[in-house]
């Protein structure tokens, strides 16, 4: 699994899933919409610490940044 996300990529997606939390605990979204929301912001959780992303796979998108090597 060949890395794809930048950090910068990665600390929006951890922010996202953090307000989402929030959010959810304080019961402010609740109900279908809350318990899609939390497995949303786990996946993001997820890909973040793995740095990959299967949905910018099959298109080639990566925010990472790569070095070239001479």
């Amino acid at each position: 699994m060949k890395k794809n996300m930048g950090s910068a990529d990665r600390i929006i997606r951890l922010i996202i899933a953090a307000v989402v939390a929030y959010l959810y605990f304080t019961n402010v979204v609740t109900g279908t919409l809350g318990l899609v929301l939390i497995i949303l912001a786990g996946v993001f959780v997820l890909t973040s610490f793995v740095s990959f992303c299967p949905l910018y796979a099959p298109f080639g998108f990566s925010t990472c940044s790569v070095k070239e090597s001479k």
